[in-house]
């Protein structure tokens, strides 16, 4: 077994080792979830540290390291030609720091989980199966398999939400699911009319290999749905052109932008801390990620004529998202909407089409992953304490709790872009890519820079607003003295799990080159691919 197989597949053997244990010790489910993830952490850091840029083509499988590529699936379909399936695996610069970022983000989500009670057998086991499906998303370069991962994904995330969520649980349950659903059925659509107008250049099959679908010398004559060029046209459309826009429309509903939106505040108010830390910290991510990997990568010239677009919608959700959470009183709410709003810069990034842009949306992916998972923790640390989380019900928590306080300040100065921290490293490289996009004929307006920095001033706004309402003045809480003793501060589990991801947002402030060294080829590989057609 290969080390990507390994790093998939580990959360499957405490899938199968918590289902045999017996109830009665159901203690230890939540130190077979740990241990797994721990491991798990430790196998991504070690492809990391040894990881080797390479110069190949985006479309190159020497492009990709640690590669594992076996036939899974082959029939002979007659007049359809020949079916081809592989199970192929491999990582580059894009993917490689999200499976970090991963890693980290389901350390912290077992570690959020520790006090759960409710059925703990079939939550740890929901937890990990989701574990191995989001690690063989980042890994996968077969769309088959990229899109069995896909959809595996969602069924424990719909129980996990479903059943251990809050009041509304069942609703904002239903609404992901739906949502997501209604991006994977159409996204399956054009999987297939990819599969039936690609081929292997060695044996003819058709295949759902993604680098070949990157290659144009692969597709074939007479594709279906007319995939292989321009000339082809659905409603006026060039086919092209709708498949990017199917695809983009599947993985925007996971960035969120909007108006695609609206699943994501209800998902996080009712999911519980751990979930909503997942929900932030990975599944937006594998949304920015469908748009590299495969919207630009596979259809690169659709991709450069509509990069306005995206940018366009990009400043939108920017600015949509900072406003709605100015507005928020419920402080999950706010820091959903704040999710909105910086994962705009990630597809302002995209749009620009620069190194520069690409370069500062992945880190920004990864700067958002780590610091709103240890946001929404913390906001979770407030609520096991008091079961609220209504912004005005709260005033002069620095005196109770100090430690946290600290910790929360820390968090909302990262997050809203203070110089020395990650999140600045990723939106200023956004803007800067957005304002040199012009001069570089790439169809990107300066004024989107400018008002992309708009969001940046209102990120400040309600976070620092909110920082002086609850935790600065005189002491007042809705819940008087009953409160004021269940306020307790940090415990030394608490600070274990918040301290890395703070820690790790001032080290990448200080030091980008510690992704960008791995990051660079990879973008310049996408770039060539994209170029020809700006």
């Amino acid at each position: 077994m290969g080390l990507l197989s390994l790093l998939i597949f580990l959360p499957l053997l405490a899938v199968a080792l918590t289902l045999v244990l017996p109830n009665k010790i159901n203690g230890t489910f939540k130190y077979i979830a740990l241990g797994t993830s721990l491991l798990q952490l430790i196998l991504a850091g070690f492809l990391y540290a040894n990881y080797q840029p390479s110069t190949a083509a985006f479309n190159d499988v020497a492009a990709y390291q640690y590669v594992e590529q076996l036939p899974w699936i082959r029939m002979d379909l007659g007049s359809l030609g020949k079916l081809e399936i592989d199970y192929f695996l491999g990582v580059d610069g894009f993917s490689l720091p999200l499976l970090l970022l991963s890693s980290l983000v389901m350390l912290m989500a077992v570690g959020a989980s520790w006090n759960v009670e409710k059925s703990r057998k079939g939550y740890f086991s929901l937890l990990m199966l989701l574990n191995t499906a989001v690690m063989g998303i980042f890994c996968a370069l077969d769309f088959f398999l990229f899109y069995v991962f896909y959809e595996v994904m969602l069924l424990p995330l719909y129980f996990l939400i479903g059943i251990w969520g809050g009041a509304r649980r069942e609703y904002a349950a239903i609404k992901f699911f739906i949502y997501t659903l209604f991006g994977s059925v159409f996204m399956l659509l054009i999987i297939v009319g990819l599969y039936f107008s690609v081929q292997n250049p060695q044996t003819g099959a058709h295949t759902f290999n993604m680098l070949h679908m990157m290659n144009p010398a692969n597709y074939v004559d007479g594709a279906f749905f007319g995939f292989l060029d321009n000339v082809n046209e659905v409603f006026g459309i060039p086919a092209r052109m709708i498949g990017f826009i199917v695809l983009f429309i599947a993985f925007a509903i996971k960035v969120p932008i909007v108006p695609l939106h609206t699943w994501l505040p209800d998902a996080h108010v009712e999911a519980p801390t751990p979930i909503s830390i997942i929900l932030a910290g990975i599944l937006l991510k594998i949304g920015g990620y469908g748009i590299i990997r495969i919207c630009l990568g596979i259809f690169p010239d659709a991709a450069a004529d509509a990069n306005w677009w995206l940018g366009l919608i990009g400043i939108v959700s920017i600015l949509y998202g900072a406003f709605n959470a100015l507005a928020q009183t419920d402080l999950k709410r706010l820091i959903a909407y704040s999710s909105v709003s910086h994962m705009g810069f990630v597809l302002l990034g995209i749009a620009s089409m620069t190194a520069e842009g690409i370069s500062g949306a992945v880190f920004q992916m990864l700067s958002h992953g780590f610091l709103s998972a240890a946001l929404f923790f913390l906001v979770g640390v407030l609520y096991d304490r008091v079961h609220d989380r209504y912004i005005y019900n709260f005033r002069g928590l620095a005196t109770l709790m100090p430690k946290y306080t600290a910790y929360v300040a820390i968090a909302f100065f990262a997050s809203l872009g203070l110089p020395g921290f990650s999140a600045f490293i990723g939106e200023a490289f956004v803007i800067i890519g957005t304002f040199n996009a012009e001069s570089m004929a790439t169809g990107i307006p300066r004024w989107m820079a400018i008002f992309g920095s708009l969001g940046i001033l209102l990120s400040a706004a309600y976070f620092l607003w909110t920082l002086q309402r609850m935790f600065f003045g005189q002491t007042r809480l809705r819940g008087g003295e009953e409160w004021a003793v269940s306020l307790k501060d940090l415990s030394v589990r608490e600070q274990i799990i918040l301290f890395p991801t703070l820690a790790l947002a001032l080290i990448l402030g200080i030091m980008p080159a510690l992704v960008f060294s791995v990051l660079n080829d990879s973008v310049l590989s996408l770039l060539n691919l994209i170029n020809p057609y700006l």
